[in-house]
């Protein structure tokens, strides 16, 4: 088959054809052969112009199934469609070229400056003994300005904050021009305006990008106000999944992450709003 993809195939009926669509069907993961599954029977669907959250607690899964989603991991069972084909069928480069990871280990800390790392995004795009061109030259230029980092170009990563390095990642991941983007917390270890400025970012590309975006997040109402769906995993498996407010509900808080909350609406965005109890408030009710 043309295009950078490879014969490949997995057993299971594909599902409906789309465009910029990332699927995937019952996915169990072990880190070792016939050990626990830390992912079990996990199914989802990302849409292109689609936000869709991970939420659930420390070791529940979420970071593994992103692995497992972006081909890092192989799974035991199940499979993983990008725009209707087995993710194993396409070459690397060309799956790079579709689909964009932000992961939570830092960027690079030695000479390169933020130009540079941008345009590590590219090397999907440039075949190998060729120099960037200038479709290259316009793609870094424009992850630059999208993620407002074009000011930066020319300073090392080293020197820089917690949010700008964390904007730096993102302009590297679109300089893939991808159609979907997978992040892994990023707004971990960030201050309030940073997570917000982040957020907003990627916001922005769902909206007038079409991205298909795939996060993991821990603050639930940050999830609750940006993204479109929400899956809830536990223990490795889907235990709720839809829109917000279908998802995070008082139950829903407590069973997955053993803490009782107190839940009301956004009095200005109208989304959950969720407020973790003491355990001797809890008590009480």
């Amino acid at each position: 088959m043309g295009g950078g993809i490879v014969a490949g195939g997995n057993g299971l009926t594909p599902p409906p054809r789309a465009s910029g669509r990332l699927q995937a069907q019952g996915l169990e993961v072990a880190y070792e052969a016939g050990g626990r599954a830390v992912v079990d029977g996990v199914s989802l669907d990302v849409a292109p112009g689609e936000w869709v959250g991970l939420i659930g607690p420390n070791g529940s899964g979420k970071s593994t199934l992103l692995r497992a989603l972006s081909r890092v991991l192989a799974p035991r069972r199940g499979a993983v469609w990008v725009d209707h084909l087995p993710i194993a069928a396409y070459r690397r480069d060309a799956l790079a070229r579709r689909m964009a990871v932000v992961a939570q280990e830092p960027l690079p800390s030695f000479d390169f400056t933020v130009r540079d790392v941008v345009a590590m995004g590219r090397i999907p795009h440039i075949p190998p003994f060729r120099s960037e061109g200038a479709r290259d030259a316009a793609a870094i230029a424009r992850a630059l300005e999208l993620t407002r980092t074009d000011s930066l170009a020319d300073r090392p990563v080293g020197q820089l904050s917690g949010g700008e390095r964390q904007r730096v990642a993102i302009a590297r991941a679109l300089a893939q021009e991808p159609r979907l983007l997978l992040l892994d917390e990023p707004t971990a270890h960030l201050d309030m305006g940073c997570q917000v400025e982040i957020l907003d970012l990627i916001a922005r590309l769902v909206e007038e990008e079409g991205l298909g975006v795939l996060s993991v997040l821990h603050d639930l109402n940050l999830a609750a106000q940006y993204c479109h769906r929400l899956v809830l995993v536990a223990q490795g498996r889907v235990v709720a999944a839809g829109p917000p407010a279908q998802v995070i509900t008082e139950s829903n808080v407590r069973d997955a992450y053993g803490v009782h909350v107190h839940l009301s609406v956004h009095p200005v965005l109208g989304t959950p709003w969720v407020v973790p109890l003491p355990r001797r408030v809890a008590c009480a009710r």
